[in-house]
């Protein structure tokens, strides 16, 4: 089985960083937490949630923890902001005092986290009474078309790809999935609504180029090709997608947000 690999931050901006900056600014409307906070941002990657964070809500200061070394050391030379801090760490297990954030979020982690429930219970303990937890993840049944036209055309070719696609590892980015999480964590007034952005591709290059990039699922499985294997698969969506006259492609994204707060 082809494992995500998560180390290369340019890589993963290509693939899926830069649609993930749309959801964050939206997702963080959504919150609406006073200017002068402190966050955990859990699963941080490459810092786009952070980076958001200090653009659109006057933080206090933000922490941010991810596994990845090499995510860590993107996140570090990206961010020049003093409010801003990065350490390598484990979304189970928490380098957090009890009760030190005001807000705890997460994006696009969870559905790589091995027991997503104990991530959970590890944002809960780590925010103050009345503070806010909250997250979103992919929507991988429906929401996502890049990777719903990517699994289709790979499946053509290879019908053991079904197994690697995400939609068929685990349901935690299903709504009704995420809503138990947070209500098992002991979280109240929870609510879980859908974020849809706009995934536009200058042309089949823009689209296809981050799939060679190694960093997630997909890019993982490619990595494994020989040259006319990918060339085949190339050629497969090529055939598929919707290519616009002038040669872009317009996609659509949609991720489910979850909010939850402690009590007080």
């Amino acid at each position: 089985m082809t494992h995500p690999v998560w180390a290369d931050g340019d890589a993963y901006e290509a693939y899926v960083g830069r649609w993930s900056r749309l959801v964050a600014a939206e997702f963080l409307r959504g919150l609406d937490v006073a200017a002068g906070r402190q966050w955990l941002d859990v699963g941080s990657g490459t810092g786009v949630l952070t980076s958001t964070i200090l653009a659109d809500t006057a933080p206090a200061r933000v922490t941010g923890v991810d596994p990845s070394a090499g995510f860590v050391a993107t996140a570090r030379t990206r961010i020049a902001d003093a409010r801003a801090t990065f350490h390598v760490g484990d979304a189970r297990a928490l380098p957090v005092g009890d009760r030190t954030a005001d807000v705890v979020v997460s994006g696009l982690t969870l559905n790589f986290v091995p027991e997503p429930a104990r991530a959970v219970a590890e944002f809960a303990r780590v925010v103050r009474p009345a503070g806010t937890v909250a997250a979103y993840i992919w929507d991988y049944a429906d929401g996502m078309a890049m990777m719903r036209h990517f699994w289709a055309a790979a499946a053509q070719l290879d019908p053991a790809a079904a197994t690697l696609d995400e939609q068929s590892r685990g349901s935690v980015w299903r709504p009704e999935a995420l809503r138990a999480l947070w209500e098992d964590a002991g979280l109240g007034e929870v609510s879980v609504r859908p974020v849809d952005v706009p995934t536009v591709f200058a042309d089949f290059a823009d689209y296809w180029m981050p799939f060679l990039g190694g960093q997630g699922t997909a890019p993982g499985y490619v990595r494994t090709f020989t040259e006319p294997a990918r060339e085949a698969l190339r050629q497969a969506l090529l055939a598929r997608l919707p290519v616009e006259p002038d040669g872009s492609i317009h996609l659509g994204a949609r991720a489910w947000a979850v909010r939850g707060v402690t009590a007080q």
